[in-house]
């Protein structure tokens, strides 16, 4: 049975993965589409980009978002000095951590999706009038919603497992930015091998029922 802490630390990892998810979705769907319809000059660097925060250490990622978003960085030093916000140790460093860090599987699954849609129903709604931003919405999306969801629930999954790069960024306070693997790593340094196998148990359940979901949106999204 689940402490009141641990159940917190259960929640604020769901908090923080959903939130995640939700940022890097709707750069996932421009960098998809652009990936796998466009042919704008530079692809091949956008393509690179998008892959970056796969191969790279999540270590190197949170501390790229920690140069970002502390006190002296551009974005950080800006929000902080006009709005008088400090987003480094707080959930939402968290979730714009692990957003960063599965955006690549999102943005590839949706574009492996998005290039299986026929080209020519994309090209009759364009010759109906439909401009490239409604075709996009009323033609690209819905044949390829499957992929599209099923990209959304691979980084889910991810972002539930990040630790790298969120303890750089968020740190491991406990009721503040204390995720699954955080609070694991803890339980496990200071010799609490019980309270860590209840929350590994957890981590395996909820990235369990994710994978499960996403397999069956896969075989769907291929059977004829």
């Amino acid at each position: 049975m689940l402490s009141f802490a641990e159940f917190q630390v259960v929640l604020l990892s769901l908090q923080v993965a959903f939130v995640g998810t939700l940022v890097a979705l709707p750069v996932g769907l421009a960098a998809g589409w652009l990936l796998a319809k466009s042919s704008m000059p530079g692809k091949p660097v956008l393509d690179t980009l998008v892959s970056f925060p796969l191969v790279l250490p999540p270590v190197v990622t949170g501390y790229a978002l920690l140069l970002l978003l502390g006190r002296r960085g551009p974005v950080g030093g800006f929000l902080y000095g006009v709005l008088g916000i400090d987003v480094v140790f707080t959930w939402v460093a968290a979730a714009l951590a692990v957003g960063l860090v599965s955006l690549p599987l999102i943005a590839r699954a949706i574009e492996v999706s998005m290039a299986s849609v026929d080209p020519r129903l994309e090209g009759a709604a364009r010759s109906l009038g439909s401009g490239p931003w409604r075709t996009f919405v009323t033609v690209t999306v819905p044949l390829s919603y499957r992929g599209i969801l099923g990209g959304a629930l691979l980084g889910f999954a991810r972002a539930l497992g990040e630790f790298g790069a969120t303890i750089v960024v968020a740190g491991n306070i406990p009721g503040r930015t204390q995720t699954l693997p955080t609070a694991i790593f803890s339980r496990l340094e200071t010799g609490d091998d019980t309270a860590a196998l209840r929350l590994i148990a957890v981590s395996l359940a909820l990235a369990l029922v994710s994978l499960v979901v996403h397999q069956r949106l896969a075989r769907r999204a291929i059977r004829p």
